[in-house]
């Protein structure tokens, strides 16, 4: 019995490992939920205001449709606060953002609760 817990508890530390091997080689994405075009996206660490670059310029057209997905660079996992800014000209910011490398992070329009024109 032993042996075989070895064995298993082996197969799921590889199991592990080989998840965030696959998380590391792909590319972290914002998904863009609100209703508007963002021609601004940045992302600080929770709770401060050390806005990171434009996440937009990763885009080719430099903005993110609604419903498009955006390349997230130099960002590693953690809770971030994000501000955005979409192209009518209203700026919002929304607080503890879970980022995943490798992975999808979603904001919809109803997390825009802190908006100014």
């Amino acid at each position: 019995m032993t042996t075989l817990f070895r064995i298993i508890l082996a197969i799921a530390g590889l199991a592990v490992m080989t998840g965030q091997a696959l998380a590391q080689g792909k590319p972290t994405r914002f998904w863009n939920l609100t209703r508007n075009t963002i021609s601004e996206f940045y992302l600080a660490p929770a709770g401060t205001t050390k806005w990171g670059p434009n996440q937009c310029k990763n885009d080719k057209d430099g903005t993110v449709d609604s419903d498009e997905r955006l390349r997230i660079t130099d960002v590693s996992s953690g809770t971030y606060d994000a501000k955005l800014v979409d192209v009518k000209g209203r700026a919002c910011i929304v607080r503890n953002v879970k980022v995943e490398a490798g992975g999808i992070f979603t904001i919809e329009e109803k997390d825009l609760t802190s908006c100014k024109q």
